[in-house]
């Protein structure tokens, strides 16, 4: 078992302070997030017991003990049965478990999630016309032929769709954009399953794909940038047309 650079759970609990009355697990769970991420906690270092943590934040063990579960489930803590709760990595290895933790107890708007997909979808297609190899390029190609070919089949296309998103990602160079936009994905899991409604639909989404990757192929940064900010404004007035399901 690797050590710990030492006891600290007083240190610990002095930089935290106590919740508002009545505050979700989800606050509790904030407040972690916040020291964990400081760069104070070195990765390994083990964390006061429930009991004290449940003191200084003035709630109860059952929060505190929720709070941990979350956070050993996104990988953020170790609970190790006997020994105690150790933080894992370092604050810099922590921010893409924290931004998907923060997305998923916050109140999810679907408009702000489509808009910031939307720039992260943009700023990877102007990314990848910079970088993108001949690997990636027929990765995108590929995919592409495979949406053309499944134009009457929605399900095929859209997991053809995906594949071309996802290599244009790879593309992109940038695997903390990438984990970013995973997120958003993720929390968005409904626009896969309505990437498009009919073959008229499919045919258009076809025609914008293509365009971004003649633009990306082409080296072309702004045009690969326009091209998905058109595609993105058409597939996000798709998705918000109707409540999802």
């Amino acid at each position: 078992m690797p050590a710990y650079p030492g006891d600290r759970s007083d240190e610990i609990a002095a930089a935290l302070s106590a919740l508002p009355s009545g505050s979700p697990v989800s606050e509790v769970v904030r407040r972690l997030l916040d020291l964990f991420t400081g760069g104070s906690i070195a990765a390994g270092t083990r964390l006061p017991p429930e009991r004290q943590l449940a003191t200084t934040l003035g709630v109860g063990r059952s929060a505190v003990r929720e709070a941990l579960a979350a956070l050993e489930i996104l990988g953020i803590v170790d609970v190790r049965p006997g020994s105690g709760t150790y933080l894992r990595g370092r604050a810099s290895d922590l921010l893409p478990q924290t931004l998907r933790w923060g997305l998923l107890i916050g109140e999810q708007n679907t408009a702000e999630l489509l808009e910031l997909r939307s720039g992260l979808e943009i700023y990877v297609a102007r990314l990848a016309a910079a970088r993108a190899d001949a690997d990636d390029l027929r990765a995108l190609g590929g995919a592409l032929d495979r949406m053309r070919a499944s134009v009457g089949e929605l399900e095929a296309f859209a997991r053809a769709d995906l594949d071309f998103h996802n290599a244009l990602a790879a593309a992109s160079r940038n695997e903390t954009l990438v984990d970013q936009l995973n997120v958003v994905r993720s929390l968005l899991q409904v626009y896969a399953d309505r990437a498009v409604r009919d073959d008229d639909e499919a045919r258009a989404a076809l025609a914008e794909h293509d365009a971004i990757h003649h633009a990306v192929a082409a080296g072309e940064e702004d045009a690969a940038a326009s091209a998905m900010a058109v595609h993105m404004a058409t597939a996000s007035r798709r998705l918000a047309a109707e409540p999802a399901h």
